[in-house]
């Protein structure tokens, strides 16, 4: 199995899951903030977005930061509408490229005002091991916001397998 097509079933794997916690979440509850210095669930939803919009850009071009977003939707659902569009489109920019260009490098922040090169492949599993992470928050806020914990990569209290 050639790299490209395993990081497609990966992230079309786990951009599927994302989507499932996002769908749990409790519409009215987007504000909710487990502490002062975190972002609110809203915010950090809106990182999925800014994954799915990076990883496009930087399959083909350069990479902008921040890259150009879409304007942040007002509801919940067309917020989930949005982190699946995100998603979608950056697995048919993969999908649409060659090996090739995947293994080009492409310029992103190594440090403080430093810029350096990356694979652009290394750069989509960043971002795919980035959404894992930031899903993983998002699974605490939707438990403190009293939504049910949908099974990630087992059964979980809310979606027990028995």
């Amino acid at each position: 199995m050639s790299e490209k097509k395993a990081f497609l079933d990966a992230w079309d794997r786990e951009s599927a899951t994302t989507l499932k916690v996002l769908r749990a979440f409790p519409e009215g509850k987007t504000s909710l903030k487990p502490h002062e210095t975190c972002r609110s669930a809203n915010e950090l939803a809106w990182t999925f977005v800014f994954e799915g919009v990076g990883g496009s850009q930087a399959v083909q071009g350069e990479l902008k930061f921040p890259p150009p977003l879409p304007p942040m939707p007002a509801t919940w659902s067309g917020m989930v509408g949005e982190v699946d569009r995100a998603f979608k489109k950056m697995a048919d920019e993969v999908r649409k490229t060659a090996e090739p260009q995947l293994n080009t490098t492409v310029k992103f922040p190594t440090g403080p005002g430093k810029m350096g090169d990356l694979r652009r492949l290394d750069f989509l599993w960043m971002m795919l091991n980035d959404m894992i992470h930031h899903r993983g928050q998002f699974s605490v806020y939707l438990r403190m916001a009293g939504g049910k914990v949908p099974s990630i990569y087992g059964p979980s209290k809310d979606e027990p397998w028995r």
